[in-house]
């Protein structure tokens, strides 16, 4: 009987130690898998990768054409900059209406690029003739005084960035366009810096009274592909990802 007994306390003894750990795993994962829903939520499994770090397949060179000049190197994407092997704007070639861009991005002293959207090539010659554009620039070591809808962040020549902070030269920047028609924001190191609504009177005023008032195609479109622009210096890319929505 004893034996019995003891036997049977050890089991019950298994069973606590076993709902114990089962229910602190239990707890570990449902802690473990909030964090994954919240991922979830924010949508990374959908996310489409425009540039890895292996290959510019799904881009083309503005007006048609492979790509030439830019330069994958160390899983980053360097513009051709300055020099005889100037390679020239480039563009997806899948189109984009409603989407989240996501870019990591640092750039060289005194350089200057920018980040295009709702690009249709075949009605334009200059690629920022038609999408709006989230500038790029050495902000600070730029060597001329700038219109304030000019640095980084900005929609150019259109919206200035409020509360922009570039990093370092040398460093890492982040950089999110969101664009849900007609609304836009534009984000910088996980800052808000500028936000306007297309097609609005506020937005046609503002065109009709700037530098693209005789650009009848610029920020028409209501889709059309991502650009990056070659202008002037060097400008590196690490992450480029896109989220319709």
């Amino acid at each position: 009987m004893i034996r019995y007994l003891s036997s049977f306390l050890l089991a019950v003894c298994a069973s606590v130690v076993m709902f114990s750990c089962t229910s602190s795993s239990k707890k570990a994962s449902e802690e473990k898998g909030a964090s994954i829903e919240i991922k979830d939520e924010r949508g990374d499994s959908e996310w489409i990768m425009l540039f890895d770090g292996a290959n510019i397949d799904k881009w083309k060179k503005f007006k048609g054409g492979e790509v030439t000049g830019w330069k994958i190197i160390d899983g980053e994407l360097h513009n051709s900059g300055v020099g005889s092997d100037h390679g020239g704007d480039i563009l997806t070639k899948d189109e984009f209406e409603n989407f989240e861009l996501y870019v990591e991005w640092k750039i060289a002293a005194e350089s200057n690029s920018g980040i295009f959207y709702h690009v249709q090539e075949d009605i334009v010659e200059k690629i920022y003739e038609s999408g709006p554009e989230y500038q790029l620039l050495d902000d600070k070591g730029w060597p001329t005084k700038l219109a304030d809808s000019q640095y980084t962040g900005a929609n150019y020549s259109m919206e200035a960035p409020v509360g922009a902070e570039v990093a370092p030269l040398g460093e890492w920047n982040t950089t999110r366009i969101v664009v849900n028609n007609p609304h836009v924001e534009h984000w910088l190191n996980g800052k808000k810096v500028v936000e306007y609504e297309l097609w609005s009177e506020e937005w046609e005023a503002q065109k009709a009274a700037g530098k693209w008032k005789d650009k009848e195609h610029y920020g028409v479109a209501k889709k059309g592909g991502i650009g990056l622009q070659d202008h002037g210096g060097l400008t590196v890319f690490k992450v480029i990802k896109i989220k319709v929505l």
